[in-house]
């Protein structure tokens, strides 16, 4: 292993000897200078967007992980991953045997950041609130099942849900269940720009320029009270506008870590420094990236259209142009390391080929070549995308079949026009709210699907989503999650393009950089500390 870089194994078991042998992750300082963290995540409120950090609205993987370090959930996803855990509530379960009745009980004593109490009530009030608003394209749908909210006494909660859901759990761990205060947070209306208060580890003061949130100061919360330890007491996130500024900055001694998104060429430089200060954590993710079509639009309306591009993708090329060891191909929209993934678009289509999708154009009476446009966001997901869409456009012009363009949008206006219905065709990444295949199908074919996408299918809304959900064991949910990935193959409404590996880069001196991502791309701040160089 490269002194200088740590490659953590997908298998949680096997952390603790590797973790081991590079050094402690408890080590870090408790008190000290701010750690510095630096981001190409860009933060901006608009006319279309004036919300951005509204537990009922965001829904994006920057945003949440200011949420995730300010506003607490009643569960939590686990430091090396795994099954929830209870963070704001003392306990929380199923009491029933069909998984429709779930009850919590808060901690006792547990206060908002400015001493407020935190009750049941708070609560029901929160996640009623989210689904009273149900913001178009938010993260309401994870509340989907959702039927009434109970409260008994100040700390016992009960979610009645619809229908039967093993994943309830996961849900409760994710933003859009963060519990606010009603002092600061309307009934029925979002809360415009960026202050955030709740009862996380870390209160929030936002630094804004232009409207757009410029540095994130988290200081560690005194009336924190839950199962996260935290390791530091102050925190800078600052926004760069590209990743060769966070990566000076961060050669400079500026800034003390860098996250999402670092360039393949700056990955592969630090990967091969040997006497370096600044070392590379290489961990897995669960990332993945997509093109999503507007079944609608004339362009690609025709599934004959979209299964041509899936036949003619190549995946393999793409990744080794572009991104390297640092990606896979993805044949499905759950990753390989999922349970219930399936190679569904392999299956189908196997092999790039022209010849194949000529055929399925000339079958549908598709005069060639088909004209559309490729939409891709040019900050949001790194420096790479770019690149990545040149190859695409070059592959399907290749053909002879398509006749592409791509365009690029910053992501302030790219999503209030994806929403819009602006776009045919659209490039997108993913990073899910929980591991699980439900929350890699679900929020793109489910009812209210957050890309507002017009593609339905009823059998997958009716039947298959809701019987996978039954399943506490996701393993025997597998054949209906896979019948899932196999219609998705055939109809083409999204088309899977790789999964990616993630990546932090720290200063020598930074303890916990290890710890500091989850397989889902959630930031734990609460795990930094200072060290010796």
């Amino acid at each position: 292993m490269n002194r200088k870089t740590l490659v953590l194994p997908a298998v949680v078991g096997l952390l603790a000897p590797v973790l081991a042998a590079c050094g402690g992750s408890d080590g870090g300082s408790n008190s000290g200078d701010a750690i510095v963290v630096g981001t190409t995540d860009s933060f901006k409120a608009s006319k279309e967007a004036p919300a951005p950090l509204d537990p009922a609205y965001a829904y994006d993987v920057g945003t949440w992980n200011i949420l995730r370090q300010t506003v607490q959930t009643l569960m939590v996803q686990p430091r090396g991953d795994g099954e929830p855990e209870p963070e704001a509530a003392e306990r929380c379960g199923f009491t029933d045997t069909g998984n429709e009745r779930y009850a919590c009980t808060l901690r006792k004593d547990l206060k908002f950041s400015n001493g407020d109490p935190v009750t049941a009530k708070d609560v029901k009030f929160s996640i009623d609130r989210a689904l009273r608003i149900k913001a178009e394209g938010g993260p309401v749908g994870l509340l989907s099942t959702v039927d009434t909210i109970e409260t008994q006494g100040d700390r016992e909660v009960i979610f009645h849900l619809k229908t039967a859901d093993a994943t309830f759990p996961f849900k409760l761990s994710t933003p859009v269940a963060g519990i606010v205060n009603p002092k600061d947070y309307e009934k029925g209306k979002l809360r415009e720009g960026f202050a955030v208060d709740g009862s996380g580890p870390y209160t929030l003061e936002s630094e804004v320029k232009d409207n757009a949130l410029v540095k994130a100061v988290f200081t560690k919360n005194p009336n924190y009270k839950g199962q996260l330890k935290v390791k530091n007491s102050k925190v800078e996130m600052r926004s760069y506008e590209s990743a060769a500024d966070m990566g000076t900055a961060l050669e400079k001694g500026d800034i003390d870590l860098m996250t999402r998104s670092m360039t393949p060429d700056q990955i592969n430089k630090l990967r091969g420094a040997t006497d370096s200060n600044i070392n590379l954590v290489e961990m897995p993710g669960l990332e993945i990236r997509y093109l999503a079509f507007n079944t609608d639009a004339s362009t690609v309306k025709s599934r004959a259209v979209r299964q041509a591009m899936a036949q003619i993708v190549n995946r393999g090329e793409l990744i080794a142009k572009v991104y390297g060891s640092q990606a896979e191909p993805l044949y499905s929209m759950v990753p390989a390391t999922i349970t219930g993934h399936s190679n569904s678009f392999f299956n189908k289509y196997g092999d790039p080929s022209v010849s194949k999708a000529k055929s399925l154009l000339a079958g549908a009476n598709i005069t060639t070549p088909v004209k559309v446009t490729l939409h891709y966001t040019t900050d949001h997901y790194g420096a790479a995308t770019k690149p990545e869409f040149e190859v695409l456009k070059k592959q399907l012009n290749a053909s002879g079949l398509f006749d592409v363009s791509i365009t690029g949008t910053t992501w302030d206006k790219f999503i209030p026009a994806e929403r819009a219905g602006d776009y045919d065709v659209w490039g997108m990444g993913w990073f899910p709210d929980f591991p699980d295949a439900d929350n890699y199908l679900a929020p793109f074919l489910d009812k209210d699907n957050f890309l507002k996408s017009p593609y339905t299918n009823k059998n997958i809304i009716n039947n298959l989503i809701p019987e996978s959900r039954r399943e506490a064991d996701r393993l025997t949910a597998s054949k209906s999650l896979t019948t899932i990935q196999d219609v998705v193959a055939d109809d083409v409404p999204l088309l899977p393009l790789w999964q990616g590996k993630q990546y932090i880069a720290a200063r020598d001196d930074i303890t916990g950089a290890e710890w500091a991502l989850n397989s889902s791309s959630t930031l734990q701040l609460w795990e930094l500390g200072r060290g010796i160089g």
